[in-house]
């Protein structure tokens, strides 16, 4: 069987690169990457790439080779001229599947999906969406069957988003669709070759505190806000899962909507002629504000002092998953514990104190060949492509709310 091709949006941020490389390591795939680069860094694919063919057996067949390269394209969710020639490259429905983790975390930007072009070229559909559907949520842990009651604006275009899949899955059989409710993504991968690197100042809780201790963002204190929540310690809890886990969930939702398993997958839904559904991906267990910094502490060494304030409108006090749905049936796990996540956190920024901005000096961090389509030409190497409108990409579809309770300013509403 040859390889499928399937289409990842986003495929150079944080989640979208760790993504691709669990798709390249199941030598079962033909990735294509669409991404502009507004909030991601063209050389993360290069690594990626490098990493994959790092792996490879001995004695690689042709196919293996191939399974191990990206074509990368860099291109808009919004540019319609890009997207009809990029599906025509690859012939009408030869598009096995997608993963859709594009967005703008920025309010009122996230939106976007184009599903004109995804529809008339497969119809198989892993949505990237987020525990901010929930809103405060009634029960802790989270399930899936909880309302979805999201409080900002991101969260309502993840719903929004979610129904309009919903919709489509309803209008046209033949589609079937996963949307997987992230919880708080954290870590990076073992080699330290790829991780977060966020334009600007960090949104989240873990990349704000690696970037403290190595001196790239400079603020002397962390502030937090508020120590009165009814939580363990005071602090709002979140649930952290390491950013492998989560990315092996792609491939478990991918295979789930297979032809093989699609009656498996639907076949206790309300409605089994509708084939969408939703999962948490996340681990179950929160940690506090306070003990994701003593964990950094403890890894990094690093003294992080810290001011309390007072509460941040809008913080939940406890947003954890309960991912026994996708446990059950994807067959999902999230293994690897905070400890790890955060040692994972810590070799990537100490080995890329500037992100992939880093001049390099570590052998095992040199920038590998991605092939990359700019404007319709396609070209070898991981060069910076022409700046685009600020449409579509996600370093983390995690909203900057979410990772609640610090020093991190809430974005206004348009």
């Amino acid at each position: 069987m040859g390889l499928q091709n399937v289409v990842v949006s986003g495929g150079a941020g944080y989640i979208g690169s760790h993504v691709v490389l669990t798709l390249l390591l199941a030598r079962r795939f033909k990735v294509i990457s669409i991404d502009n680069h507004h909030n991601s860094h063209p050389k993360a694919l290069g690594r990626v790439s490098k990493l994959a063919r790092d792996a490879l057996p001995k004695d690689p067949s042709d196919q293996d080779k191939q399974s191990a390269e990206v074509d990368a394209y860099s291109t808009s969710l919004n540019d319609a001229i890009s997207l009809r020639d990029l599906f025509a490259r690859y012939g009408k429905g030869n598009i096995w599947g997608v993963i859709h983790i594009a967005a703008h975390k920025a309010v009122g930007e996230s939106s976007e999906i184009p599903l004109t072009y995804y529809a008339n070229n497969c119809h198989r559909l892993v949505y990237s969406s987020s525990a901010t559907v929930y809103g405060i949520p009634p029960i802790i842990p989270i399930p899936e069957t909880t309302p979805l009651k999201a409080e900002s604006v991101y969260g309502r275009t993840k719903v929004f988003c979610e129904t309009i899949i919903d919709d489509l899955c309803r209008a046209r059989p033949e589609w079937r669709a996963i949307s997987l409710r992230y919880f708080n993504p954290a870590g990076a991968h073992e080699s330290g070759m790829i991780g977060e690197d966020p334009v600007g100042r960090p949104g989240n809780l873990l990349p704000l505190l690696a970037q403290m201790a190595v001196g790239r963002v400079r603020d002397p204190v962390l502030k937090i806000f508020g120590n009165d929540y009814p939580t363990r310690d005071g602090t709002c809890v979140r649930d952290y899962i390491h950013i492998l886990d989560l990315a092996a969930g792609h491939v478990l939702a991918l295979d789930a909507l297979s032809d093989e398993n699609v009656c498996k997958t639907f076949g206790n839904v309300p409605e089994p002629h509708v084939h969408f559904k939703a999962y948490n991906l996340g681990k179950g267990r929160g940690q506090s504000v306070l003990e994701i910094v003593h964990a950094m502490t403890a890894v990094s060494g690093h003294e992080f002092k810290t001011e309390v304030i007072g509460r941040r409108t809008g913080d939940v006090p406890d947003l954890t998953a309960d991912p026994t749905l996708a446990e059950k049936e994807l067959g999902f796990s999230a293994p690897r514990e905070l400890e790890t996540m955060c040692r994972d956190l810590w070799n990537w920024q100490t080995k890329n104190p500037l992100g992939y901005d880093t001049p390099e000096t570590d052998p095992t961090c040199v920038d590998g060949d991605v092939t990359v389509c700019v404007g319709g030409k396609l070209s070898i190497g991981a060069e910076e492509p022409p700046s685009e409108q600020p449409i579509d990409e996600a370093t983390s579809p995690v909203h900057p709310e979410f990772d609640a309770g610090v020093g991190v300013p809430l974005p206004s509403s348009p």
